[in-house]
């Protein structure tokens, strides 16, 4: 058995592909349209995972589908969460603040934070290796919403 990829429903295609790709780092592998079946299909790698997910050995991948028609989506959470490893989870979740990403749980201990992309998927990121000394802002900041 071998793990493929993990399949989000997302709204706005635009502001997730900004979210995974511009905030987070992923990087889009293929795209797939069906105009019969009326959807847009993006597949989605880590970017240390990239050269195997364009192999014949595929990295696994978050594939983000689109459906053309309007639909409400619901129950985020109880979807779970995506987790990537990260090089440095302090630099990260700067970049994504400053990208107007909400942190919704601070990597206080230096080893894990969670965030939410635009569809409210619970993203929840991993400090490589060892955690990371406490460090502020991230040391004394708050919780924020749910994740």
């Amino acid at each position: 058995m071998q793990y493929l990829h993990t399949m989000v429903r997302v709204s706005d295609l635009d502001a997730s592909l900004d979210f995974y790709c511009n905030k987070l780092g992923l990087v889009e592998i293929s795209r797939k349209e069906s105009e019969k079946g009326r959807f847009t299909l993006v597949f989605l790698a880590a970017p240390d995972d990239e050269a195997r997910a364009r192999s014949a050995d595929k990295a696994p991948m978050l594939e983000l589908t689109y459906n053309w028609d309007p639909e409400t989506y619901t129950g985020g959470r109880n979807f779970g969460h995506l987790a990537f490893r990260v090089p440095d989870i302090y630099g990260l979740c700067q970049r994504l603040m400053d990208s107007g990403v909400t942190i919704n749980r601070p990597p206080r201990d230096g080893h894990m934070a969670f965030v939410r992309s635009p569809d409210g998927i619970s993203i929840e990121l991993l400090q490589a290796g060892e955690a990371l000394p406490p460090k502020e802002p991230w040391a004394s900041m708050a919780n924020t919403g749910t994740w």
